[in-house]
């Protein structure tokens, strides 16, 4: 466990150390004010998932530009993905983000060779503007809240049903299918891989955003009270995505937001179709948000 500390706080002083060579500083001022999120307010009560909704003309689009991540490996020093654009709302109990982006191929798979499309909203879960975490991940002491969609769990929401073997390779012979069709459920789970161990990543739910914290490269970790939830819809050559928490949340390591109020957020993409995964995505500084009252 020290030792596994160890290399993390090694490498989150390596990402500061690399700042001013194109990489994110910590504690650093958010992204200037004329690019910054304003997330207005907007009528209505709990989750903000709809993409289309007309809610969001009324909330100003920032282009973020994103950059290669190089500090980590396996690095991804030319990532698919260049420029996220960004809108805000809330209603008072709920922040939404609309994320969209060009993407040339809808990747809604992981299978050995293939990978899915994804997208992820960074907030600090204490908020200083002068003593920023790392926007890569946080830091031992800057805890962050990433929320993260996935566009296979998104497959699966839209589905009503978790991806099974036959719609990954639908030509597998019947005899290579024994524990889903053969066994009972207690014997199968020795042959279940990571759902059989009970990592969540790998266990179907009814959101596709899964709400994480972390302190480092490494520490990725998942909140034990999920909150935050999405939706993503890909259209016409582009992924038009959204996340949504609640202000107050339930339970610890997530921010607590207010009206009125001023936070930050980076952000991250995944291109599933350029086998990025991991820690191979593009990514950003952090970029000033403010709630309107």
């Amino acid at each position: 466990m020290e030792h596994t500390f160890t290399k993390m706080f090694l490498a989150t002083a390596l990402g500061m150390a690399l700042a001013g060579h194109g990489g994110e500083s910590q504690g650093a001022e958010p992204a200037a004010a004329d690019n910054a999120l304003r997330a207005v307010r907007v009528a209505g009560k709990g989750p903000i998932t709809d993409p289309g909704g007309k809610i969001w003309s009324k909330a100003k689009a920032v282009k973020v530009a994103l950059q290669p991540q190089v500090v980590a490996p396996p690095t991804n020093p030319t990532p698919a993905v260049q420029e996220l654009g960004v809108r805000a709302v809330h209603n008072g109990s709920w922040v939404a983000f609309l994320l969209e982006w060009k993407d040339s191929t809808k990747s809604d798979t992981t299978v050995v060779d293939r990978f899915n499309d994804q997208v992820a909203v960074e907030l600090p879960v204490t908020y200083q503007a002068d003593a920023l975490p790392s926007a890569m991940m946080g830091n031992p002491g800057g805890r962050v809240n990433v929320l993260q969609w996935r566009a296979v769990a998104q497959r699966e929401v839209d589905s009503g049903r978790e991806i099974v073997i036959r719609d990954l390779y639908p030509n597998a012979p019947d005899a290579d299918l024994y524990y889903t069709t053969r066994l009972s459920a207690e014997a199968a789970v020795p042959y279940l891989g990571a759902k059989g161990l009970g990592n969540p990543v790998s266990i179907r739910t009814d959101s596709p955003v899964l709400d994480q914290m972390a302190e480092g490269f490494g520490s990725l970790t998942i909140r034990a009270k999920q909150g935050a939830t999405g939706k993503g819809v890909y259209k016409d050559g582009m992924w038009h995505v959204t996340i949504t928490a609640p202000l107050t949340p339930d339970g610890e390591n997530a921010p607590k937001l207010e009206p009125g109020k001023a936070t930050a957020a980076a952000f991250a993409v995944w291109d599933g179709g350029s086998k990025e995964v991991g820690s191979r995505k593009a990514w950003s500084d952090w970029v000033g948000v403010t709630l309107a009252e």
